[in-house]
């Protein structure tokens, strides 16, 4: 009877591994405890900078501001001003991030003096020429996704949690993600994206996090490869400040044309 219990534990421990649907409860479970500790911030500013590589590792370097703000019930709104080059100075990106529904994107260019629209199906194209997408942009909010755990693997030393991400919206330009979860923090510490035709994509990694507020998580460096192009973008976060009491009127259209 004692080797029967035995038995029966370990394949309670070890089903998950074997049975999609555990698998996918799994998956569910460590992705919404990440996002469930990432909640409260209420807003937050940062500044940035963004380094763009080509195949030979000719370097252009972009200065950023962000803006933030949580949306209860729904995805975060952002808003992006480029403050160099000179060529880029003044323009502006506005993004609401939505979980059952397409996200609302904006383009602020300041050499046109117009506003344009992302289209929806158009998430996929390159942001700013760099190797993010709009959809990468854009808060990654819970329901967006399914997942499935894939297992325990270690990555830079850290142990991680492996789960596979399927973007549950249409016009995703990636058939899915492989994201490792650091299991002491939850924060990612990597994603593989692979594009509609399953080959890998590009790699983001995440390093230097910092807790803020005693509570949450921002990494001070993210690096997406693209591995079939050869080029890469870094952006380097620094002053973070939260608390800035924002409201919807930071991040309507008049906003995005009034920012400085």
């Amino acid at each position: 009877m004692k080797i029967q219990a035995e038995l029966l534990l370990f394949v309670l421990l070890t089903t998950a591994l074997v049975n999609p649907v555990l698998a996918d409860k799994k998956g569910y479970e460590i992705a919404k405890k990440s996002d469930t500790l990432d909640n409260g911030w209420k807003d937050s500013t940062s500044t940035l900078v963004m380094i763009l590589r080509d195949r030979q590792k000719r370097e252009v370097t972009r200065k950023i501001r962000n803006k933030t703000m949580e949306v209860p019930g729904d995805g975060d709104k952002t808003l992006i001003v480029f403050d160099a080059p000179r060529d880029l100075k003044g323009t502006k990106f506005l993004s609401y991030t939505h979980v059952n529904r397409p996200d609302d994107q904006w383009l602020y260019l300041n050499s046109l003096k117009r506003v344009k629209r992302i289209s929806s199906n158009n998430k996929s194209g390159p942001f700013m020429g760099s190797e993010f997408a709009y959809e990468d942009v854009a808060s990654q909010e819970l329901d967006k996704y399914e997942y499935k755990y894939l297992g325990d693997e270690k990555v830079n030393g850290i142990d991680c949690y492996k789960l596979e991400l399927t973007p549950t919206y249409k016009y995703s330009g990636y058939n899915k993600m492989i994201a490792w979860y650091n299991k002491k923090t939850y924060r990612v510490v990597k994603i593989d994206y692979y594009d509609r035709k399953d080959a890998l994509l590009k790699t983001l990694t995440f390093s230097g996090y910092r807790k803020y507020l005693g509570k949450y998580y921002r990494a001070d460096k993210m690096e997406m490869v693209n591995h079939q192009t050869g080029k890469s973008t870094v952006l380097l976060y620094k002053n973070y400040k939260f608390g800035n009491g924002f409201d919807d009127s930071d991040f309507d259209l008049n906003a995005l044309r009034r920012a400085r």
